[in-house]
């Protein structure tokens, strides 16, 4: 299966416990708009590149849609669709008025100087601009995009449309950015450790966890998790892991990752690779990198007995089954990592309210919205006698479903 095949695998198997039939089904899963375009820009030695980039729009029956925008090497269309696909149904759950989205260009930003960054990203915004916009397709950061990059995307679009820091959100502080945004999908994956951990009769002081991917999420929730009392065991980023069964020192890790770039060579813990951290003996395991980490031939090595997904799909629908028949209890993705984009509505409402918010604010309502979430979700799965990534899916596509209905077709 291609990523939007997985996505639709589990957005059909919850369609069909709620029998939509088949021409709203269909109707559900297919993208309103998939752009592509051809972004060429004059590198620093003169030569001219092309990169592809992509906008997928999937739906906006329940408000404009949003969605993140990634470089990647890897990158393709049909990535795109499965992560617009997903934030409709993440949206969705986390009852925000918006549908999905996502996009970005196949490009390498390692290989990149800053000033060639910027103009791919202009010239981009250049190519995408007359589908986008604050009431139409707000993008967000994702892989290997970050605040500058938004600035950069707000300012470009401005050009064409007059002063608009609402069309994207995840800008720096001093560009209308929000109090709060940057620890966003990490602090929500908190919030939602504390939800599950009650359920299973789990004290987060002392639970184990492991963490594969250290960028934006994975280091936030490493830290917060560290305040709140948890062991964080093992963490591994793209160029390897480290471990310690005793619990590594989050402050002392960030310090020697600012000096380094890299969680590898720390001097208190043991080297190990990004597998091992898959495979580590823990209470939780997050996977809090790019999909795909967990696949039919490693999930039998998984010793953790549950796993929230702090990553867009990182679990294939093989591995998805064979940790469902093991017992390990799986908080899927559109439910575990909504605080990323609950905290950038936040954001958008305060550009188009002209205001803006404290971080405690921010944090409270962020809270608020994963508690009524993961309870809905919960209610569903224990009523239905379904697992939490059905109930979930079951959730979203009845929000979506109705909206589209009366909306009209």
């Amino acid at each position: 299966m291609n990523a939007f095949e997985e996505t639709n695998y589990y957005f059909r198997k919850a369609a069909r416990i709620m029998d939509v039939g088949t021409p709203i089904e269909t109707l559900l899963a297919t993208p309103l708009r998939e752009v592509k375009v051809q972004v060429s820009i004059e590198m620093d030695s003169g030569e001219i590149r092309t990169f592809p980039g992509y906008r997928i729009q999937h739906d906006n029956s329940r408000g404009p849609m949003k969605g993140g925008l990634r470089f990647h090497p890897r990158l393709d269309q049909a990535e795109c669709v499965s992560l617009a696909s997903l934030m409709t149904w993440k949206t969705a759950v986390a009852n925000l008025p918006y549908g999905g989205a996502k996009g970005g260009i196949t490009c390498d930003p390692s290989q990149l100087s800053l000033k060639e960054l910027e103009r791919l990203t202009r010239k981009y915004v250049d190519q995408v601009q007359d589908v986008i916009g604050p009431t139409r397709d707000i993008p967000a950061p994702d892989v290997n995009t970050n605040p500058q990059v938004m600035a950069w995307i707000m300012d470009q679009y401005s050009r064409f449309h007059g002063h608009s820091p609402a069309v994207v959100t995840g800008k720096p502080l001093e560009l209308y950015g929000s109090k709060g945004r940057e620890a966003a999908t990490g602090r929500g994956l908190l919030y939602i450790c504390r939800e599950i951990l009650r359920d299973v009769h789990l004290p987060m002081k002392g639970a184990r966890f492991a963490i594969q991917g250290f960028g934006n999420v994975g280091s936030h929730v490493a830290r917060l998790l560290w305040e709140d009392g948890a062991t964080v065991v093992a963490v591994a980023d793209v160029l390897g892991g480290v471990k310690n069964p005793q619990g590594l020192d989050i402050p002392s890790l960030f310090e020697h990752v600012q000096r380094t770039g890299t969680v590898t060579g720390y001097s208190s813990g043991q080297p190990c690779s990004n597998e091992e951290v898959l495979a580590t003996d823990c209470e939780v395991l997050i996977p809090a990198a790019l999909g795909h980490v967990l696949t039919r031939e490693n999930a039998n090595a998984v010793r953790a007995r549950l796993i929230i997904e702090g990553a867009n799909g990182p679990t294939t629908p093989e591995a998805d089954d064979l940790l469902e028949k093991r017992g390990i209890l799986v908080v899927p993705d559109i439910l575990a990592s909504i605080g990323g984009v609950t905290v950038s509505y936040f954001e958008w409402v305060q550009n188009l309210q002209h205001m803006a918010w404290e971080e405690e604010r921010v944090n409270a309502e962020l809270e608020r919205t994963i508690k009524e979430a993961y309870e809905r979700v919960a209610q569903i799965a224990r009523s239905r006698k379904v697992p939490l990534r059905t109930a979930a899916f079951i959730l979203a596509i009845g929000r979506v479903g109705k909206a589209t209905v009366m909306r009209g077709i």
